[in-house]
Protein backbone atom coordinates (compact mmCIF):
# COMPACT_ATOMS: atom_id res chain seq x y z
CA UNK A 1 0.00 0.00 0.00
CA UNK A 2 1.92 3.48 -0.73
CA UNK A 3 1.59 5.88 1.41
CA UNK A 4 1.80 9.85 1.14
CA UNK A 5 3.66 11.87 3.59
CA UNK A 6 2.86 15.40 2.85
CA UNK A 7 2.73 18.56 4.94
CA UNK A 8 5.99 18.19 5.39
CA UNK A 9 7.29 21.99 6.04
CA UNK A 10 11.76 21.07 5.34
CA UNK A 11 12.50 18.02 3.20
CA UNK A 12 15.76 17.21 3.32
CA UNK A 13 16.97 14.62 0.65
CA UNK A 14 20.76 14.65 0.46
CA UNK A 15 20.00 15.04 -3.13
CA UNK A 16 21.69 17.92 -4.06
CA UNK A 17 19.76 18.32 -7.51
CA UNK A 18 16.49 18.41 -5.68
CA UNK A 19 17.45 21.86 -3.81
CA UNK A 20 15.77 24.97 -4.81
CA UNK A 21 18.70 27.29 -6.87
CA UNK A 22 19.74 30.35 -4.29
CA UNK A 23 18.82 33.75 -4.99
CA UNK A 24 21.75 35.76 -6.58
CA UNK A 25 24.40 36.84 -3.67
CA UNK A 26 22.85 33.82 -1.07
CA UNK A 27 23.84 30.39 -0.24
CA UNK A 28 21.75 27.68 -0.91
CA UNK A 29 19.99 26.63 1.96
CA UNK A 30 21.78 23.32 3.56
CA UNK A 31 24.59 23.84 1.45
CA UNK A 32 28.01 23.78 3.32
CA UNK A 33 31.76 22.71 1.56
CA UNK A 34 30.20 20.90 -0.93
CA UNK A 35 27.47 19.37 0.82
CA UNK A 36 24.45 20.11 -0.31
CA UNK A 37 21.55 18.67 1.73
CA UNK A 38 19.16 18.81 -1.12
CA UNK A 39 16.51 21.07 0.77
CA UNK A 40 12.84 20.94 -0.65
CA UNK A 41 10.07 23.20 0.98
CA UNK A 42 6.51 22.68 1.90
CA UNK A 43 7.38 19.06 0.21
CA UNK A 44 5.70 15.59 0.43
CA UNK A 45 7.50 12.15 -0.38
CA UNK A 46 5.35 9.00 -1.61
CA UNK A 47 6.32 5.42 -0.08
CA UNK A 48 5.28 2.29 -1.72
CA UNK A 49 7.00 -1.47 -0.80
CA UNK A 50 9.69 -0.28 1.79
CA UNK A 51 11.12 2.62 -1.01
CA UNK A 52 10.44 5.64 -1.95
CA UNK A 53 8.75 6.22 -5.31
CA UNK A 54 8.20 10.22 -5.39
CA UNK A 55 9.43 13.00 -3.28
CA UNK A 56 9.06 16.77 -3.78
CA UNK A 57 6.99 19.72 -3.74
CA UNK A 58 3.54 18.41 -2.21
CA UNK A 59 1.71 21.10 -4.96
CA UNK A 60 3.05 17.94 -7.25
CA UNK A 61 2.53 15.02 -5.23
CA UNK A 62 0.63 12.25 -6.80
CA UNK A 63 -2.35 9.89 -5.03
CA UNK A 64 -1.80 7.49 -3.03
CA UNK A 65 -3.60 4.73 -1.15
CA UNK A 66 -3.04 6.35 2.41
CA UNK A 67 -2.27 10.08 3.65
CA UNK A 68 -0.52 11.33 6.19
CA UNK A 69 -0.04 14.90 7.15
CA UNK A 70 2.82 15.89 9.31
CA UNK A 71 1.73 19.10 9.48
CA UNK A 72 4.52 21.48 8.94
CA UNK A 73 7.35 19.42 10.36
CA UNK A 74 10.87 18.53 9.05
CA UNK A 75 11.59 15.66 7.54
CA UNK A 76 15.52 14.35 7.43
CA UNK A 77 17.08 10.57 5.74
CA UNK A 78 17.06 7.91 9.26
CA UNK A 79 20.66 8.29 10.68
CA UNK A 80 23.15 5.43 9.42
CA UNK A 81 25.15 4.75 12.82
CA UNK A 82 28.07 2.92 10.74
CA UNK A 83 29.86 2.45 14.38
CA UNK A 84 28.20 0.65 17.26
CA UNK A 85 29.05 -2.19 19.90
CA UNK A 86 25.37 -3.46 21.51
CA UNK A 87 26.04 -7.04 21.72
CA UNK A 88 26.89 -6.98 25.63
CA UNK A 89 26.04 -7.41 29.20
CA UNK A 90 26.68 -5.27 32.18
CA UNK A 91 27.55 -1.88 32.33
CA UNK A 92 30.78 0.09 33.05
CA UNK A 93 29.01 3.39 35.71
CA UNK A 94 31.79 2.82 37.98
CA UNK A 95 34.69 3.32 35.65
CA UNK A 96 32.59 6.19 34.29
CA UNK A 97 32.72 7.60 37.57
CA UNK A 98 36.55 7.28 37.83
CA UNK A 99 37.39 8.79 35.03
CA UNK A 100 35.15 11.77 35.35
CA UNK A 101 36.99 11.91 38.85
CA UNK A 102 40.36 12.01 37.15
CA UNK A 103 41.85 8.61 36.09
CA UNK A 104 42.16 8.96 32.21
CA UNK A 105 40.41 6.49 29.83
CA UNK A 106 42.01 2.92 28.98
CA UNK A 107 41.60 0.06 26.65
CA UNK A 108 41.91 -2.18 29.51
CA UNK A 109 37.70 -1.85 30.90
CA UNK A 110 37.02 -3.87 27.69
CA UNK A 111 37.78 -7.27 29.47
CA UNK A 112 35.41 -6.72 32.06
CA UNK A 113 32.72 -6.20 29.84
CA UNK A 114 34.17 -9.27 28.39
CA UNK A 115 33.72 -11.39 31.81
CA UNK A 116 30.11 -9.59 32.36
CA UNK A 117 29.08 -10.95 28.41
CA UNK A 118 30.47 -14.21 28.47
CA UNK A 119 28.27 -14.64 31.79
CA UNK A 120 24.88 -13.77 29.84
CA UNK A 121 22.43 -16.27 28.51
CA UNK A 122 21.42 -15.52 24.84
CA UNK A 123 18.36 -13.90 25.35
CA UNK A 124 20.02 -11.78 28.24
CA UNK A 125 22.61 -10.66 25.64
CA UNK A 126 19.93 -10.53 22.39
CA UNK A 127 17.08 -8.44 24.99
CA UNK A 128 19.77 -6.02 25.94
CA UNK A 129 21.25 -5.30 22.29
CA UNK A 130 17.13 -5.04 21.29
CA UNK A 131 16.28 -2.43 23.88
CA UNK A 132 19.25 -0.50 21.91
CA UNK A 133 18.09 -0.52 18.82
CA UNK A 134 14.68 0.27 19.66
CA UNK A 135 16.17 3.21 21.94
CA UNK A 136 18.42 4.17 18.29
CA UNK A 137 15.41 3.67 16.23
CA UNK A 138 13.50 6.32 18.36
CA UNK A 139 15.95 8.92 17.98
CA UNK A 140 15.86 8.87 14.75
CA UNK A 141 18.43 5.63 13.81
CA UNK A 142 17.52 3.58 10.78
CA UNK A 143 20.71 1.78 9.96
CA UNK A 144 22.86 0.33 12.20
CA UNK A 145 26.59 -1.50 12.36
CA UNK A 146 26.70 -3.85 15.06
CA UNK A 147 30.27 -5.57 16.02
CA UNK A 148 31.61 -8.09 18.35
CA UNK A 149 34.70 -8.20 20.39
CA UNK A 150 33.57 -9.01 24.06
CA UNK A 151 33.44 -12.44 23.87
CA UNK A 152 37.32 -12.96 22.85
CA UNK A 153 36.74 -16.24 22.25
CA UNK A 154 35.42 -18.89 18.66
CA UNK A 155 32.23 -19.96 20.50
CA UNK A 156 31.50 -15.95 22.18
CA UNK A 157 32.33 -14.06 19.47
CA UNK A 158 30.24 -16.55 16.75
CA UNK A 159 27.36 -16.33 19.41
CA UNK A 160 27.56 -12.55 19.40
CA UNK A 161 27.56 -11.86 15.85
CA UNK A 162 24.67 -14.37 15.22
CA UNK A 163 22.59 -12.45 17.49
CA UNK A 164 23.35 -9.51 15.73
CA UNK A 165 22.96 -10.63 13.10
CA UNK A 166 18.88 -11.08 14.05
CA UNK A 167 19.02 -7.08 14.43
CA UNK A 168 20.67 -5.66 11.30
CA UNK A 169 22.53 -6.77 8.40
CA UNK A 170 25.55 -4.67 9.27
CA UNK A 171 27.56 -6.94 11.29
CA UNK A 172 31.15 -6.46 11.95
CA UNK A 173 33.86 -9.51 13.05
CA UNK A 174 36.26 -7.66 15.87
CA UNK A 175 37.68 -10.40 17.32
CA UNK A 176 40.95 -8.33 17.40
CA UNK A 177 39.35 -5.98 19.71
CA UNK A 178 41.96 -6.50 22.72
CA UNK A 179 44.21 -9.73 23.57
CA UNK A 180 42.88 -11.35 26.53
CA UNK A 181 44.16 -11.39 29.92
CA UNK A 182 47.19 -14.60 30.41
CA UNK A 183 47.04 -14.67 26.51
CA UNK A 184 50.13 -14.61 24.08
CA UNK A 185 49.59 -12.04 22.04
CA UNK A 186 51.05 -13.92 18.35
CA UNK A 187 48.88 -17.12 19.83
CA UNK A 188 45.32 -14.62 20.25
CA UNK A 189 46.03 -13.26 16.45
CA UNK A 190 46.67 -17.03 15.20
CA UNK A 191 43.47 -17.82 16.44
CA UNK A 192 41.64 -14.76 15.40
CA UNK A 193 42.63 -15.38 11.50
CA UNK A 194 42.39 -18.86 11.58
CA UNK A 195 39.61 -20.96 13.82
CA UNK A 196 37.86 -17.77 15.23
CA UNK A 197 37.35 -16.49 11.95
CA UNK A 198 35.95 -19.46 10.44
CA UNK A 199 32.96 -19.69 12.83
CA UNK A 200 32.51 -15.81 12.20
CA UNK A 201 32.24 -14.57 8.98
CA UNK A 202 28.94 -16.70 7.91
CA UNK A 203 27.48 -14.23 10.39
CA UNK A 204 29.22 -10.95 9.70
CA UNK A 205 29.41 -8.02 6.60
CA UNK A 206 32.81 -6.51 7.94
CA UNK A 207 35.80 -7.44 10.07
CA UNK A 208 37.10 -4.64 12.01
CA UNK A 209 40.65 -4.49 14.09
CA UNK A 210 41.68 -1.74 17.13
CA UNK A 211 45.25 -0.81 16.43
CA UNK A 212 46.28 0.78 18.84
CA UNK A 213 48.63 1.00 21.81
CA UNK A 214 47.68 -1.72 24.42
CA UNK A 215 45.70 -3.57 22.02
CA UNK A 216 46.86 -4.85 17.91
CA UNK A 217 49.95 -3.13 16.24
CA UNK A 218 50.51 -2.45 12.49
CA UNK A 219 51.77 -5.83 11.32
CA UNK A 220 48.89 -7.95 13.85
CA UNK A 221 46.02 -5.69 12.21
CA UNK A 222 47.30 -5.74 8.88
CA UNK A 223 47.12 -9.74 9.32
CA UNK A 224 43.93 -9.58 10.73
CA UNK A 225 42.36 -7.21 8.29
CA UNK A 226 43.87 -9.31 5.01
CA UNK A 227 43.10 -12.65 6.96
CA UNK A 228 39.00 -11.38 6.81
CA UNK A 229 38.94 -10.10 3.34
CA UNK A 230 40.59 -13.69 1.95
CA UNK A 231 37.30 -14.68 3.52
CA UNK A 232 35.14 -12.29 1.92
CA UNK A 233 34.55 -9.63 4.69
CA UNK A 234 35.01 -5.86 4.09
CA UNK A 235 37.49 -4.46 6.21
CA UNK A 236 37.66 -1.52 8.86
CA UNK A 237 39.74 0.07 11.89
CA UNK A 238 39.52 1.68 14.80
CA UNK A 239 42.62 3.74 14.06
CA UNK A 240 44.28 6.66 15.99
CA UNK A 241 41.52 6.89 19.19
CA UNK A 242 44.60 6.67 21.80
CA UNK A 243 46.74 8.89 20.17
CA UNK A 244 49.03 8.71 16.94
CA UNK A 245 49.57 5.53 15.43
CA UNK A 246 49.61 3.86 12.30
CA UNK A 247 45.33 2.73 12.08
CA UNK A 248 45.16 5.26 9.94
CA UNK A 249 47.65 4.42 7.57
CA UNK A 250 46.89 0.84 7.71
CA UNK A 251 43.16 1.38 6.98
CA UNK A 252 44.38 3.13 3.72
CA UNK A 253 47.10 0.47 3.32
CA UNK A 254 44.13 -2.54 2.85
CA UNK A 255 41.18 -0.39 1.51
CA UNK A 256 39.09 -0.25 3.94
CA UNK A 257 35.81 1.17 3.79
CA UNK A 258 36.03 3.40 7.54
CA UNK A 259 38.90 4.31 9.77
CA UNK A 260 36.96 4.72 13.05
CA UNK A 261 37.90 7.35 16.06
CA UNK A 262 40.53 9.39 14.34
CA UNK A 263 41.13 11.84 17.44
CA UNK A 264 44.44 12.14 16.45
CA UNK A 265 45.65 12.39 12.61
CA UNK A 266 48.42 13.94 11.17
CA UNK A 267 48.32 16.03 7.93
CA UNK A 268 49.68 12.73 6.49
CA UNK A 269 47.17 10.85 7.48
CA UNK A 270 44.65 13.25 6.19
CA UNK A 271 46.40 13.41 2.71
CA UNK A 272 46.04 9.48 3.00
CA UNK A 273 42.28 9.50 3.46
CA UNK A 274 41.43 11.73 1.07
CA UNK A 275 43.62 9.93 -1.64
CA UNK A 276 42.13 6.77 -0.42
CA UNK A 277 39.03 7.23 -0.26
CA UNK A 278 38.64 5.89 3.06
CA UNK A 279 35.49 7.58 4.87
CA UNK A 280 37.10 9.19 8.66
CA UNK A 281 34.26 8.08 11.20
CA UNK A 282 34.48 10.48 13.63
CA UNK A 283 32.49 9.48 17.05
CA UNK A 284 32.17 12.94 19.40
CA UNK A 285 30.24 11.21 22.12
CA UNK A 286 33.98 9.31 22.80
CA UNK A 287 35.18 12.34 23.62
CA UNK A 288 32.69 13.86 25.68
CA UNK A 289 32.72 10.89 27.71
CA UNK A 290 36.35 10.48 28.02
CA UNK A 291 37.07 13.56 28.21
CA UNK A 292 40.02 13.46 25.53
CA UNK A 293 40.79 16.17 23.14
CA UNK A 294 38.04 16.29 20.00
CA UNK A 295 38.83 15.98 17.01
CA UNK A 296 38.87 18.79 14.40
CA UNK A 297 36.29 17.82 11.45
CA UNK A 298 37.17 21.27 10.07
CA UNK A 299 40.59 19.43 8.84
CA UNK A 300 39.69 16.57 7.50
CA UNK A 301 36.80 18.46 5.56
CA UNK A 302 39.18 20.88 4.19
CA UNK A 303 41.44 18.37 3.03
CA UNK A 304 38.98 16.98 1.33
CA UNK A 305 38.17 13.88 3.68
CA UNK A 306 34.58 12.39 3.55
CA UNK A 307 33.52 12.37 7.16
CA UNK A 308 31.24 10.43 8.94
CA UNK A 309 29.31 10.50 12.35
CA UNK A 310 28.51 7.61 14.71
CA UNK A 311 27.76 6.86 18.22
CA UNK A 312 29.74 3.73 18.72
CA UNK A 313 27.42 2.90 21.62
CA UNK A 314 29.28 0.33 24.23
CA UNK A 315 29.15 0.20 28.10
CA UNK A 316 32.39 1.79 28.44
CA UNK A 317 34.02 4.34 26.70
CA UNK A 318 30.73 6.19 25.65
CA UNK A 319 27.35 4.71 26.16
CA UNK A 320 24.98 6.69 24.11
CA UNK A 321 22.63 5.76 21.73
CA UNK A 322 21.63 8.83 20.16
CA UNK A 323 23.19 10.27 16.85
CA UNK A 324 21.20 13.70 17.45
CA UNK A 325 23.30 14.14 20.56
CA UNK A 326 26.58 12.97 18.04
CA UNK A 327 25.34 15.61 15.92
CA UNK A 328 25.17 18.30 18.27
CA UNK A 329 28.51 17.67 20.04
CA UNK A 330 29.69 17.69 15.86
CA UNK A 331 28.73 21.22 15.58
CA UNK A 332 29.68 22.58 18.79
CA UNK A 333 33.02 20.75 19.24
CA UNK A 334 34.73 19.83 16.40
CA UNK A 335 33.63 22.70 14.16
CA UNK A 336 31.26 21.04 11.83
CA UNK A 337 28.48 23.14 10.43
CA UNK A 338 25.01 21.58 11.40
CA UNK A 339 24.54 21.27 7.30
CA UNK A 340 27.64 19.13 7.47
CA UNK A 341 26.97 17.07 10.81
CA UNK A 342 23.15 16.21 9.41
CA UNK A 343 25.28 14.82 6.08
CA UNK A 344 27.17 13.23 8.09
CA UNK A 345 25.35 11.11 10.38
CA UNK A 346 22.99 10.66 7.29
CA UNK A 347 24.68 9.81 3.51
CA UNK A 348 28.52 9.87 5.27
CA UNK A 349 27.40 7.24 7.08
CA UNK A 350 25.88 4.96 4.49
CA UNK A 351 29.75 6.00 2.39
CA UNK A 352 31.15 4.47 5.52
CA UNK A 353 29.03 1.15 5.18
CA UNK A 354 29.39 1.12 1.34
CA UNK A 355 25.33 1.45 1.27
CA UNK A 356 23.38 3.32 -2.04
CA UNK A 357 20.34 2.87 -0.60
CA UNK A 358 20.09 4.43 2.40
CA UNK A 359 21.01 8.52 3.96
CA UNK A 360 18.92 10.02 1.47
CA UNK A 361 15.53 10.54 0.37
CA UNK A 362 14.86 10.31 -3.47
CA UNK A 363 13.50 7.40 -6.15
CA UNK A 364 15.21 4.10 -4.91
CA UNK A 365 15.88 5.16 -1.59
CA UNK A 366 14.86 2.86 0.93
CA UNK A 367 11.98 4.79 3.23
CA UNK A 368 14.03 5.68 6.03
CA UNK A 369 13.21 8.59 7.88
CA UNK A 370 12.96 10.87 10.71
CA UNK A 371 10.34 13.38 11.51
CA UNK A 372 11.03 16.05 13.61
CA UNK A 373 8.86 18.13 15.94
CA UNK A 374 10.77 21.01 14.75
CA UNK A 375 10.41 23.00 11.56
CA UNK A 376 14.20 22.35 10.75
CA UNK A 377 16.82 20.19 10.54
CA UNK A 378 18.60 23.45 12.37
CA UNK A 379 17.14 22.68 15.38
CA UNK A 380 18.87 19.12 16.02
CA UNK A 381 22.01 20.80 16.92
CA UNK A 382 19.99 23.79 18.08
CA UNK A 383 18.29 22.00 20.58
CA UNK A 384 20.55 19.73 22.09
CA UNK A 385 19.21 16.79 24.62
CA UNK A 386 15.86 17.78 23.33
CA UNK A 387 13.62 14.36 21.93
CA UNK A 388 12.84 16.36 18.91
CA UNK A 389 12.57 13.18 16.33
CA UNK A 390 8.43 12.50 16.74
CA UNK A 391 8.46 9.28 14.24
CA UNK A 392 10.81 6.95 12.67
CA UNK A 393 10.21 5.23 9.46
CA UNK A 394 12.26 2.15 8.85
CA UNK A 395 11.46 0.61 4.80
CA UNK A 396 8.22 2.24 4.90
CA UNK A 397 7.00 0.99 8.40
CA UNK A 398 6.57 3.17 11.48
CA UNK A 399 9.07 2.18 14.20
Amino acid sequence: MSVLLTGIGELVTNDPDRGAPAAPGESAPGSSAGRDLGIVREAAVVVDHGAVVWAGPAAGAPAADEVRDVGGRAVVPGFVDSHAHLVFAGDRAVEFEARMTGRPYTAGGIRTTVAATRAASDDELRGNARRLVAEMRRQGTTTVEIKSGYGLDVEQEARSLRIAHELTPETTFLGAHVVPPDTDPAAYVDLVVGEMLDACAPHARWVDVFCERGAFDADAARRVLRAGAAAGLMPRVHANQLGHGPGIEVACEVGAASADHCTFASDADLRNLADSGVVATLLPSIEFSTRQPYPDARRFLDAGVTVAIATDCNPGSGFSSSMPFALALAVREMRMSPAEALWAATAGGAAALRRDDVGWLGVGSRADLAVLDAPSYLHLAYRPGVPLVAETMVAGSWA
